[in-house]
């Protein structure tokens, strides 16, 4: 399971340097990793056996939902961790998540999502903005 939050910076070639304590869990694959966009403008990166869990799900949608299968799988990338943990981001997904230099990388459970770190912060301060969802209402912190 992923959790917690990294900053890091991408170098000249687009390419994510992997946080040592993550690249253990990703490893389990093999360092194999598919990265998509995520409605929220971030990225999702998956490690593959958690992808193709995912995937299956996506492709059993309706048609109803072609829309959205055409955003997680039509712009799916495989990927692989090369020998010092780096990944390549393409320049579509990078373009895609407005990514530059300065990202964040946030542990969501099952996969990770990588934010440019402006957009993450703007994104974090509007949710803290707003009030809690009803699901919360019953929480105890």
């Amino acid at each position: 399971m992923f959790q917690g939050a990294t900053s890091l910076h991408l170098d000249a070639k687009g390419r994510l340097s992997v946080p040592t304590r993550l690249r253990d869990a990703l490893g389990e694959d093999e360092g194999r990793l598919t990265i998509t966009k995520h409605p929220h403008g971030c990225l999702m990166i998956f490690p593959r056996r958690e992808w193709e869990q995912f995937r299956v799900r996506i492709a059993a949608l309706p048609v109803s939902a072609h829309g959205w299968k055409r955003l997680f799988l039509g712009n799916a990338m495989d990927v692989e961790m090369d020998g010092t943990g780096r990944v390549l981001i393409s320049p579509e997904l990078r373009a895609a998540a407005g990514l530059a230099k300065d990202a964040i990388l946030l542990g969501m459970g099952s996969y990770l999502e990588l934010w440019d770190a402006q957009a993450y912060a703007a994104q974090e301060a509007e949710t803290l903005k707003g009030e809690m969802p009803d699901v919360f209402k019953d929480f105890s912190f």
